[in-house]
């Protein structure tokens, strides 16, 4: 057999040592804990260590331990009993400025941590919690688009001076009369140039009729927008909760996955994924009006008591800048936001107007006498712009005088405060935490048989070289835990089941190996000759079946969700994994075994 070259051994060595360090994480297991931050986002304030180990002294709980972890504070308790105890001080002792959280911390050593070493978050199909499937209501989106222009579009041809006999809306269409083709000519060239949006038709059967229907490519970006603008409420909404690790995420073209780890009771969470919360533009009085305070300042500020415009009248912003270059914020509303906006704007230029955001909060607070949780309904109202208006407008428009921050974070805050459109929880899935355990046991134990059956087979088969594969399987299974551990994947049953799947793939790479070399040894060859033959020939063959299964995984990943997207990714890496290990993990260990010996026969069977 020809020397093996040093360097992979070397790289051999590093690679699995490398994913015994961050496999490691998993095997320290977890402990009850409890996580504070606030509401605001906001960092803790100086002493909060010694505030919160004051509130639990009182309290005669006892934390294993406490401080910021991954920008959180956690305090570590040593059963959940305790747990669920010191949930209830803090939430009382502290207020309700706070999210408190219940979750479980790894017990991964600090020097580990410091290295970036940490264990396979679970799904919610081991660990139990609350699932939601929310569907977006897009026919509604696009019906308020379109009523948009049926304001929008008159009001330009009046500006231009070019007459119209009638409009109405038909369909999805806006439909424009005119009382010859010459007028209808010139406004269809004047709505070209403003609203490259939209389709502009002339019916064979109508000549005198213009037909403005909005393009498909600008109905996919109100829908997605709708759908994104939906996706970062829930998210804000879910963070009220006080659910470590929860996942929001898209699914489809309008469907929004919600999973809540830990929670057993669905109840408030409906209650908060279905709440209100809106935005109104109002004027800014001297007197008449109603008090309201600025969010960042507390200074209070006198409004009107009319709603110029609401957040549900809301369309689209974005951070942008302003014909000077300074930071701005572009606003876009439906046609009768758009409406109240004009008229409001062509009667108080140089005058300010404040952005109102109002939202209806669910707080938990516990009698100090009885320790009773009681559920407060709270309206929040707060001041979160005031800008002059420079201008007459109405559909589109910027508030400006912003620093770039305050833009974006302004942005953020218009397209958050309300749902951009109706959604329907049309999925709801408890999983208790028995359940999980349940879960868990069993994928351990599938994947142990699956192992030991392999084993079984091999060795009996193969002999010494079912042993050099079942190393190699040991070191694939390594470099996989230790790979969804850095990449911070979410361990779920189909997870489980692609390891489970993927480790007789695995086998498979040193069967076509071994096969080989029995083919090589039928072919005259000697002992030596045929292992260094089977190894070398059989790469392209195993390379070959490799991609085809890699292909199917990458398209499960693209077109699959959720639990398929698991079984995709776990089968991706394993399979990725074992054509190192099988080519160079076992043949390493067939070198250091018959390289320097005597060798009349190979001994397989």
């Amino acid at each position: 057999m020809k020397p093996y070259p040093r360097w992979k051994y070397i790289l051999l060595i590093v690679t699995v040592a490398l994913g015994a360090l961050y496999a490691l994480p998993n095997v320290f297991g977890e402990e009850p804990a409890v996580q504070v931050s606030t509401q605001s986002g906001d960092p803790l304030p100086s002493g909060f260590a010694d505030e919160v180990g004051k509130a639990l002294a009182g309290a005669r709980l006892a934390p294993t331990g406490m401080g910021v972890e991954e920008q959180r504070f956690t305090v570590r308790f040593a059963d959940e009993a305790v747990q669920l105890r010191a949930a209830e001080v803090l939430k009382r002792e502290l207020g309700s400025g706070y999210i408190i959280a219940l979750n479980l911390a790894p017990k991964t050593p600090a020097w580990l941590r410091a290295l970036g070493g940490r264990p396979m978050a679970l799904g919610l199909d081991l660990r139990g919690g609350v699932h939601f499937l929310i569907e977006v209501d897009i026919g509604d989106v696009r019906r308020k688009a379109v009523e948009s222009y049926l304001i929008e579009l008159p009001a330009a041809l009046r500006k231009a001076d070019i007459r119209y006999s009638g409009r109405k809306l038909v369909g999805d269409a806006v439909t424009l009369e005119f009382q010859d083709e010459a007028t209808l000519a010139e406004a269809r060239r004047l709505i070209a140039r403003d609203h490259a949006e939209l389709e502009l038709v002339v019916p064979p059967d109508a000549p005198l009729t213009l037909q403005a229907r909005i393009s498909e490519r600008e109905a996919q970006r109100i829908q997605t927008f709708a759908v994104q603008q939906n996706l970062t409420t829930l998210r804000n909404r879910v963070n009220e909760l006080g659910v470590a690790e929860p996942v929001v995420a898209r699914q489809g073209a309008n469907r929004i996955v919600v999973q809540l780890p830990g929670v057993q009771d669905p109840t408030r969470a409906k209650e908060l994924l279905k709440a209100t919360a809106t935005l109104e533009y109002r004027a800014v009085v001297e007197s008449g009006g109603v008090a309201f305070y600025e969010r960042d300042t507390g200074r209070p500020v006198m409004l009107s008591r009319e709603i110029i415009a609401s957040g549900s009248q809301l369309v689209d912003a974005a951070p942008t800048v302003d014909q000077d270059g300074s930071p701005a914020v572009s606003v876009t509303l439906d046609a009768a936001g758009a409406k109240r906006m004009l008229n409001f704007t062509e009667k108080n230029v140089g005058k300010p107007m404040a952005v109102l955001f109002r939202e209806t909060r669910y707080d938990t607070r516990y009698d100090k006498e009885s320790g009773q949780a009681i559920r407060d309904k709270r309206e929040v109202e707060e001041i979160i712009s005031v800008a002059t208006v420079r201008g007459v407008f109405g559909k589109r428009f910027q508030t400006t005088g912003l620093t770039s921050k305050e833009a974006q974070q302004l942005a953020v805050l218009l397209r958050a405060g309300a749902l951009a459109a109706p959604v329907d929880i049309v999925e709801e899935r408890t999983v208790g935490p028995s359940l999980g355990a349940d879960n868990i046991r069993q994928g351990f134990q599938a994947a142990v048989l699956g192992l030991a059956t392999v084993a079984a087979f091999m060795v009996f088969y193969y002999r010494v070289f079912g042993l050099f594969s079942i190393a190699a399987l040991l070191m694939n299974l390594l470099i996989v835990v230790a790979v969804l551990s850095l990449m911070q994947a979410t361990l779920t049953m189909p997870g489980i089941a692609g390891i489970v799947l993927h480790m007789g793939i695995a086998v498979d790479a040193n069967v076509l190996i071994y096969e080989r070399v029995r083919e090589e040894l039928r072919n005259g060859n000697s002992p030596h000759a045929a292992i260094q033959a089977g190894y070398d020939r059989a790469f392209w063959t195993i390379f070959d079946a490799n991609l085809s299964v890699l292909i199917g995984t990458v398209v499960l990943f693209a077109l699959g969700a959720g639990p398929v997207k698991g079984f995709a990714i776990t089968l991706f890496v394993g399979i990725c994994s074992s054509q190192f290990t099988a080519i160079v993990g076992s043949r390493a260990l067939a070198q250091l075994a018959f390289a320097r010996r005597k060798m009349t026969d190979v001994p397989v069977w």
